[in-house]
């Protein structure tokens, strides 16, 4: 007996007439940028405009798209119900003559026009320095004619089904029909479907994603979800419209950051489903997958996941067993049509019927592409996804500038394991229901995600009263910088905040701010109190750690704009330059010791960035730089070259990409998250991470002491030589030292010390669930060690591939206990109360650390122990 998606996909047959999908296509290099949001209240497209120009490094001008789902009735001309019911067909006309003929053969037979309009672009394509015409754009709410549905119900055998379900496969239907007659992939290219979805519509040029916001006049425009892309889709046509991402399948639209290596064989599987890609790319096929199981085949979302990203190894054997028969058969029917390769998929979805809207990330196995997470949660709440964290803060910046309801920092960030049994690989954030509806957040198996707890709620605009303690404060404040060390200072500031409220903070905070405007002795004092205050963990009490953070870093951006501008000969040690001022550059005068940068107008890249800015300063003799006001400038710490021992440069703000690339001999400082690529090739030196580090971190690094309080993505020192000596606080989410090649450790070589640790919801240190949760631990390492704080002894020798489990000796402990010292000083984390204490019980480091070690050495030790 045949399923009503057999009847289905038989009905596409005649689809593939004629039809000649080529078997390859040429690639292009990957590396897109993707982000997402989904927010509880409808918000305009300007927001999705600052993080998609933040991403520029990511796209190239030849492909932007957008797309906005859960939009708002009225801004469209059509009500409520209209908006919910009606598709939303928004065809673009390549050749402006070709309406008629479009409007003749495949809208007005079949479809019953509620409404239609031209969305008229704001300017010429030349006033935005569009090489190519953006296509015009007519858009129809249509339903489908009964006659029409009704022959078609009955020529594809769907007459029992829901009469919405076949709608649905007569407007896709009819939207292939559309495009091969006015798009072919390979020859005349006149018009083509957008998108034909219910509450969802697609726009997408040649040129750059906030571009498409500019001409279309899409600023206002109200949605709750938003997503965009940068760059020309890797597989396909690069430079025209039709293939610029994101791509449509019935509800959903879908942003891809990566590439496929079995393009051909997923385009047979689809062919075998009576479906052919007609844009020939591989974001297309992705989205064709997506629609052929969650609509046709009407899997769950967990299921689909798991057919794009199947679970495989170690992680398949850690699943229960219910998961592993579902999975097992899924992958049985399906492995063959996974996307493999690197790939990051961002999806908006739209079910009116549910009265529901979804925001989906997914990552492929190996995690081969970045991917970045978030929540805020409060009066109004977001979910956001990106390629990189400071798209995602971009985003942050730009709804609490136009809504005080939202906050520039979000209550959490983190990454997802792709194909784990630890989260999937997959996060959906969800909203349903009308007003301010909260988002929710789970991953692919359905555990929730939430944020912290806290109060969020302040007047920015009173001035608070002394909390109970803090007139105890002031007389330290007072003698700010003389006799008031900083670190004891903010203990007793930090036990006390645990009781206060959100005014209480305020309150410290723009006191300690008014001290550094005092004098340099001061100005250093503070600058350190807020910066332990920012980037320490602890007892946050009453108020969010996230508005701790807010308002942490606007007394720091304060404090450092107060800082006299380097122009003219003026008294103090500090001296500021911004954008405007940069050709003031000049060598410090005598008693001159601090160089303070405003990078926020700096492009993130290029010889004006501010990066190049502060090697030129380097050699006009600074040698101490605080950089602040970051919003994704890369770079930072590159380029110095050697004989940079004493210099030190602290970064405050969202740092992107490649920070400390290439460091020979000086320190860096970055409070808060790092992004990608931190410290590739690092020489000597030091870095410090007072938060989590993204994607291959440490990539052929061969040498520096490195230091991270959080966690490190995917990749972490790979092909590492020498002698990197590195504290990773939290854990990695796989391929840690894969390939590490950094000799004996005894003998000056490398090695690892992971404590697989984190804070508590009250800033206290507790044991993640695993010390370390992948499968290709110390992958095919030739050299080096790991030494892995695993108490409860939880990580397995099927971890390994290359490296084998050995006992902590009293000298591996005297070689590490300096790096873990040095790690308690930057942190806070104590060697005793929070490493070797377990339980409650100080342990022996024996008993606390295992060593893991290339398997080749572990010989040698036992043939030398034998003789």
């Amino acid at each position: 007996m045949r399923t009503s998606s057999d009847r289905i996909i038989a009905s596409r047959a005649p689809l593939l007439r004629g039809v000649r999908v080529p078997r390859r296509k040429a690639s292009e290099e990957g590396g897109c940028g993707v982000v997402g949001f989904v927010t509880s209240v409808p918000v305009r497209g300007r927001n999705i405009f600052e993080p998609s120009m933040q991403m520029h490094n990511r796209g190239n001008g030849k492909g932007g798209g957008i797309a906005a789902a859960g939009l708002s009735p009225g801004q469209l001309g059509v009500d409520a119900a209209t908006l919910r019911d009606d598709y939303i067909l928004q065809i673009a006309l390549l050749d402006p003559k070709a309406e008629n003929a479009v409007e003749k053969r495949f809208v007005v037979p079949h479809l019953r026009i509620e409404h239609k309009a031209r969305v008229k672009p704001v300017a010429d394509y030349r006033d935005f320095g569009l090489p190519v015409r953006p296509p015009d754009v007519v858009r129809y709410f249509v339903r489908v004619k009964e006659k029409s549905l009704s022959a078609f119900a009955a020529r594809a055998g769907l007459r029992g089904a829901p009469r919405r379900a076949a709608e649905d496969e007569f407007v896709y239907q009819n939207s292939v029909r559309l495009n091969r007659a006015f798009y072919a992939s390979l020859g005349e290219k006149r018009a083509f479907v957008l998108s034909h979805a219910r509450d969802l519509v697609i726009f997408k040029i040649v040129g750059y994603a906030e571009n498409v916001v500019k001409y279309y006049g899409l600023e206002d425009m109200l949605a709750r979800v938003w997503i965009a892309h940068q760059r020309y889709p890797t597989k396909g046509r690069v430079w025209h419209p039709g293939g610029a991402h994101p791509f449509i399948g019935m509800n959903e639209a879908l942003v891809h950051n990566g590439d496929f290596a079995n393009y051909s064989s997923i385009t047979d599987y689809l062919r075998q489903r009576n479906i052919a890609p007609q844009f020939l790319t591989d974001t297309e096929v992705s989205v064709l997958l997506f629609d052929l199981w969650r609509r046709v085949y009407g899997y769950s979302s967990e299921c689909v996941i798991e057919a794009l990203a199947p679970t495989t190894e170690l992680d398949f054997d850690r699943l229960p067993a219910d998961r592993k028969r579902t999975y097992r058969a899924i992958q049985a029917v399906h492995m063959h049509g996974s996307p493999d390769g690197p790939w990051f998929f961002i999806i908006a979805r739209s079910e009116p019927d549910a009265g529901k809207l979804e925001l989906l990330g997914i990552t492929d196995t190996s995690m081969l592409r970045p991917q970045v997470f978030a929540l805020q949660e409060g009066e109004v709440s977001v979910g956001l996804v990106a390629s990189e964290k400071q798209a995602i803060d971009a985003t942050l910046r730009s709804l609490a500038a136009e809504d005080a309801r939202f906050r520039p920092v979000a209550d959490r960030y983190w990454n997802a394991r792709g194909g784990s049994h630890t989260d999937g690989g997959a996060f959906v954030f969800s909203v349903e229901g009308q007003g301010n509806a909260p988002v929710k957040c789970a991953d692919k198996f359905g555990k929730l995600v939430t944020s912290p707890p806290g109060e969020w709620r302040f007047d920015p605009a009173s001035e608070p009263e002394a909390p109970e303690g803090g007139d105890g404060l002031l007389d330290e404040i007072d003698r700010a910088g003389r006799e008031t060390a900083a670190a004891r200072f903010f203990a007793r500031a930090a036990g006390l905040a645990g009781n206060w409220d959100v005014d209480g903070v305020r309150w410290l905070l723009k006191r300690v701010e008014r001290a550094a405007r005092r004098d340099d002795e001061a100005r250093e004092w503070a600058l350190e109190v807020l910066g332990l205050l920012h980037d320490r963990r602890y007892d946050c009490g009453r108020t969010k750690r996230s508005v701790i953070l807010q308002l942490a870093g606007d007394a720091i951006r304060s404090a450092l704009g107060a800082v006299p501008p380097l122009a003219g000969n003026g008294p103090g040690k500090w001296k500021r330059v911004e954008w405007s001022t940069r050709g003031d550059l000049r060598r410090p005068l005598d008693g001159e010791t601090a160089l303070v940068i405003d990078a926020g107008d700096f492009p993130p890249e290029g010889e004006e960035c501010d990066a190049r800015f502060a090697v030129r300063a380097f050699q006009a003799g600074w040698k101490r730089f605080i950089v602040y006001g970051l919003k994704g400038q890369r770079f930072a710490g590159c380029g110095f070259g050697p004989g940079t021992d004493g210099v030190r440069v602290d970064v405050f703000g969202s740092s992107g990409d490649y920070l400390a690339s290439g460091i020979d001999g000086m320190s860096i400082h970055v409070h808060g998250n790092g992004q990608d690529q931190l410290a590739q090739i690092i020489k000597r030196g030091t870095l410090v991470v007072h938060g989590d580090v993204g994607q291959t971190f440490m990539y052929g690094a061969k040498g520096g002491e490195v230091y991270v309080m959080g966690n490190a993505a995917g990749r972490p020192l790979i092909n590492a030589a020498g002698k990197p000596r590195v504290v990773i606080n939290g854990t990695c989410l796989d391929f840690l030292a894969e390939s590490f090649m950094a000799g004996d450790p005894q003998k000056g070589g490398g090695f690892v010390i992971l404590n697989g640790i984190q804070f508590d919801d009250r800033g206290r240190v507790v044991d993640q669930e695993t010390p370390y949760p992948g499968s290709n631990l110390f992958s095919l390492a030739s050299g080096g060690a790991l030494f892995i704080r695993d108490p409860h002894r939880t990580l397995v020798r099927e971890q390994l591939n290359g490296g084998e489990f050995a006992e902590l000796t009293d000298e591996d402990w005297r070689l590490i206990l300096p790096y873990l010292e040095s790690n308690e000083r930057h942190f806070g984390i104590l060697v005793e109360d929070h490493l070797l204490t377990v339980g409650g019980v100080r342990r022996p480091p024996a008993e606390v650390y295992r060593k893991v070690q290339v398997v080749r050495l572990a010989v040698l030790a036992r043939s030398a122990t034998r003789v």
